[in-house]
């Protein structure tokens, strides 16, 4: 036989195989589709694993927390109460600072190093969302691969999934379930710069802005508001011919910080020549970090801040649902599709559509 025929008759098996698959398909092979059932769990050992360390655990109830599925949610809400009273015992640290700045490669020299101290240290990666999956893109597990292998560390990267300022919505809660896994300092990566740095600052103790090395235009354009948030700033990448640069660029951030408001009472800001690379300067960051944690906890600031924190992020939630609600009725979304209609016509103003969209007839 050739080997012509020897690939017809292959072809010829694999296709009757294809069709003996399907022959006979009738009611008895086609599965009913059920119900979904409520997802069930042994919260108590839920409880125990996550105060225990278990990052397995831990993964989980994050992902019930950010999960949009009810139940889901409900579980995950109902772990963090019953582990509330076990929070609150971490250093917040925010670190944000423009693309390619090197946020990612501070935070895993940076983390490893207080692992290596016996800290136990989780980063919450915020990742920019896929437009068509929603997920996370960068995958910072993998930018952080030596720090994701430490047995101190734990690293959550969560998409934005559409939300302002960088941050998951859920990531306050996040941070809750990571203080009660007994982790010291939580590392809040932001996905850059941007227009609401206020919201990262509004859930951290501790605000870092990483700066590139040569300031000139970089800071006649960085924004005085952000600077104005910002509890240390680092220059980054400060090591060979970078170096000599790097000290010149402290010092112009030095005399711009002198003419600010600080972002923390009786805390003065510091600039601080960093490299990561070399791990040259990581040990000043830290001890920045703790002079402030003692500072403002005699000062009386820690707590208060977090109290009002607390209270934002109640009003936010509030926010949060409301426009959840809103978009999930039916009638707003049918509403809305005739009215989008009418504005691209220009049979009505933007103003009226809202009005109407608002209005008592179609406010259900």
């Amino acid at each position: 036989m050739s080997n012509t025929d020897n690939n017809n008759e292959s072809s010829m098996r694999v296709m009757s195989g294809i069709k003996s698959k399907h022959d006979g398909v009738g009611k008895a092979s086609i599965k009913k589709f059920s119900k979904r059932k409520p997802l069930q769990i042994d919260e108590e050992e839920y409880f125990q694993q996550i105060q225990n360390g278990s990052r397995l655990h831990l993964a989980k109830a994050i992902t019930f927390i950010e999960s949009t599925v009810n139940d889901q949610q409900q579980i995950g809400q109902q772990l963090l109460k019953n582990l509330l009273p076990y929070t609150g015992n971490s250093i917040r640290i925010g670190i944000t600072g423009v693309p390619g700045v090197g946020k990612s490669t501070f935070i895993e020299a940076f983390g490893k190093m207080l692992c290596d101290q016996g800290y136990r240290v989780a980063v919450l990666a915020i990742d920019p969302s896929s437009s068509l999956t929603g997920g996370s893109i960068l995958g910072d597990k993998t930018r952080m691969e030596e720090l994701a292998k430490h047995p101190n560390a734990f690293i959550r990267p969560s998409p934005t999934a559409g939300t302002l300022g960088g941050v998951h919505k859920k990531s306050r809660e996040t941070m809750l379930l990571c203080e009660a896994a007994g982790y010291d300092v939580i590392l809040v990566e932001t996905v850059g710069v941007g227009q609401s740095e206020t919201i990262v600052r509004g859930m951290v103790d501790f605000f870092l802005l990483l700066a590139l090395i040569g300031a000139g235009d970089e800071l006649q354009g960085m924004k005085k508001g952000i600077m104005e948030l910002t509890d240390a700033i680092i220059v980054h990448k400060a090591d060979g011919s970078n170096e000599k640069l790097a000290k010149k660029t402290v010092t112009e951030y030095k005399q711009i910080l002198h003419f600010l408001a600080p972002a923390s009472p009786y805390w003065k800001t510091p600039a601080l020549a960093v490299s990561s690379l070399y791990k040259i300067g990581l040990d000043a960051v830290w001890e920045n970090i703790l002079q402030f944690q003692q500072q403002m906890k005699e000062k009386s600031v820690w707590q208060q801040r977090r109290k009002e924190q607390s209270l934002e992020w109640f009003k936010t939630m509030i926010v949060d649902r409301l426009y959840d609600e809103f978009f999930s009725s039916h009638v707003k979304k049918k509403s809305m599709a005739t009215l989008e209609q009418l504005v691209r016509e220009e049979k009505i103003t933007v103003s009226q559509a809202v009005d109407e969209l608002f209005s008592s007839n179609s406010n259900k």
